[in-house]
């Protein structure tokens, strides 16, 4: 879980996943474009690639390959541990 908080610290990597929550499925030229156009950063492939890669050791993004294409899929999945953590209602007395 720690490496999940930690992928999610980093405010380009956050980025990256509200671009895959708006189009799924990006290879990783894509995933570049968007960053740049959309939000001007200006890093280099090899910086997205290794944000990329940290995503998907926390278990956030997903990649299928495809001929020569490999595809980032964001997945959810882990976040739903916050959910049942923190943001559950529990079943004591209401606050005010």
């Amino acid at each position: 879980m720690g490496d999940m908080f930690k992928a999610l610290a980093d405010p380009t990597r956050r980025t990256i996943l509200d671009e895959l929550t708006r189009q799924n499925g990006q290879t990783l030229f894509e995933i570049c474009g968007r960053l740049t156009t959309t939000h001007g950063l200006g890093s280099s492939r090899q910086a997205i690639s290794q944000h990329l890669d940290v995503l998907e050791a926390a278990g956030l993004v997903e990649t299928r390959r495809e001929g020569r294409y490999k595809f980032h899929y964001i997945n959810t999945g882990p976040l739903q541990y916050i959910v049942e953590r923190w943001l559950r209602r529990t079943t004591g007395p209401e606050r005010p």
